[in-house]
C-alpha cells in the first residue's frame, strides 16, 4: 500500500529546502541574532506549503504554474498576516517558491514514475 506518495515527498522536501533559502533571506534583511522563532516559524511555513502543494492530485504542468502561485500565496498569507502585513517580500516569494515547489514535483514525479514502469516492464530476470 502506497501512503506517501512520490509527488508528496518531493514537494515536501522542497518546500523544506526553499524554508531553508528563506531563513537566509530573512536573516540577511532582520539579522541573525534573536530572530530563531520567526526563523522557525517561516520555515515551518515553507514546509506547510510543501505538504499542501503536494497534496494537489493534477500533474499537468500548466496548471502547476497557477496552482503553485495560488496555494503558496495562501500558506504565506498566513504568515504575511502575522508580520502585520508588513513581510512584503516573504509574502511574495511564497507565491514563487510555490510554482517552483509544483512545477518540479509535477515534473520529477512524472520523470520518476515513468522509469520506475519501465523498469517493471522490462524482464529482469534474464
Amino acid at each position: 500500500m502506497k501512503f506517501i506518495s512520490l509527488r508528496m515527498k518531493i514537494s515536501v522536501i522542497l518546500g523544506a529546502l526553499l524554508g531553508l533559502i528563506c531563513i537566509l533571506g530573512a536573516g540577511f534583511r532582520f539579522g541573525f541574532l534573536g530572530n530563531s522563532l520567526h526563523f522557525l516559524a517561516l520555515w515551518y511555513n515553507r514546509f506547510l506549503m510543501g505538504v499542501v502543494i503536494g497534496m494537489a492530485t493534477s500533474r499537468k504542468r500548466r496548471v502547476a504554474l497557477v496552482r503553485g502561485a495560488l496555494l503558496g500565496l495562501i500558506v504565506s498569507l498566513a504568515f504575511y498576516l502575522t508580520s502585520g502585513l508588513e513581510d512584503h517580500i516573504t509574502f511574495l516569494v511564497g507565491g514563487v517558491y510555490g510554482i517552483i515547489i509544483d512545477y518540479l514535483s509535477s515534473r520529477h514525479s512524472d520523470f520518476v514514475n515513468n522509469i520506475v514502469n519501465r523498469l517493471r516492464g522490462k524482464n529482469l530476470g534474464g
